[in-house]
């Protein structure tokens, strides 16, 4: 897997703060119950002495004396559990007032279950890569399980095209692993699900354990711009997720202003993560020759070349679902 490092490391931190706050908050309760009921603290006082007990017995007694002596410990330990139980309850308190209650028992809120990560700690990076990726509210909402072909219908080569772009997006992003290097360019006008099918991709990649960024390409030109020519908070603008995450989505290519400095920082991403073997989704309304006259031929021959295009057609969504209502 590849979760974003950043997410990691927050998110391993913050499972060790709720380990020692379970335990913190175990030995508070155990310290009142001590002070409020002295019967229970002698009861731990004896149950704290259980363990060199035993290893005075095994270390002391042969073999079969050593395993009597460790069965009588034991039933020993059972009935003060037992009595201390009785005590809480009779005072008002649940029998397991001060055990350490984690938030996950499963792994003891250390995000690990032996050596495999748990299933919370999964998810807490997943939630995780959702903020991170850019996404915001659209990945709650867009998915291939609610991605329609209904719209494509008036057209039987439209909606061909469709059902065969949707299911090679989705077949690349239930199978997208660290050795994927396919890079895809969704190429269509307005309003054909472009944006709704990039975030169904984001969400299947990212709930597979990878990193996601999703960016506009007016979202990424501001990044390298506020690096290269802002100050302050602004020069410290990280752009190295663009080279790094494991699939980068650009929507909107070709709606942001074209000069020499965003040509050459859009050449560098591109170029980058082609070298790196590292997969790209672009969407753009762009064809081949507004691409190459906005960009230039470095630019539009790879983006035709080494990606796998795919043509978005029919009728806008948005209007056939305004003209519903």
């Amino acid at each position: 897997m590849g979760y974003n490092r950043e997410n990691y490391v927050r998110i391993k931190a913050e499972y060790t703060t709720k380990y020692l706050k379970a335990r913190e908050k175990a030995e508070a309760r155990r310290a009142a119950l001590h002070e409020a009921i002295p019967a229970v603290w002698e009861i731990d006082r004896l149950l704290s002495r259980t363990g060199m007990e035993i290893m005075g017995v095994i270390v002391k007694e042969d073999r079969a004396s050593a395993e009597k002596h460790v069965s009588e410990l034991k039933a020993r330990n059972a009935q003060l559990l037992a009595e201390r139980a009785k005590i809480l309850e009779a005072n008002g308190f649940p029998a397991d007032y001060s055990d350490i209650h984690y938030e996950c028992e499963r792994c003891g809120d250390t995000g690990f279950v032996d050596t495999k990560m748990c299933d919370c700690m999964r998810r807490a990076l997943i939630l995780a890569g959702y903020e991170s990726s850019g996404l915001g509210a659209l990945i709650q909402t867009q998915s291939f399980d609610n991605f329609s072909l209904d719209y494509y219908r008036e057209n039987g080569a439209d909606y061909e095209k469709m059902k065969h772009n949707v299911t090679a997006l989705r077949d690349f992003a239930e199978s997208f692993s660290e050795k994927s290097t396919r890079s895809y360019l969704l190429v269509g006008g307005t309003g054909l699900g472009k944006t709704h099918i990039s975030t169904a991709i984001a969400k299947t990649v990212i709930d597979r354990g990878f990193d996601v960024l999703y960016v506009t390409a007016l979202g990424m030109i501001g990044d390298f711009e506020a690096k290269r020519f802002g100050n302050g908070e602004g020069a410290q603008r990280d752009t190295s997720r663009y080279y790094d995450a494991q699939l980068l989505i650009i929507d909107d290519f070709g709606t942001e202003v074209s000069n020499q400095f965003t040509v050459s920082c859009i050449y560098d991403v591109i170029n980058s993560r082609i070298n790196n073997q590292k997969s790209t989704i672009i969407n753009t309304n762009l064809f081949h020759k507004e691409m190459e006259a906005k960009y230039g031929e470095r630019i539009a021959s790879r983006l035709f070349g080494e990606y796998l295009p795919l043509r978005f057609s029919g009728t806008d969504v948005r209007r056939q679902k305004l003209t519903k209502k």
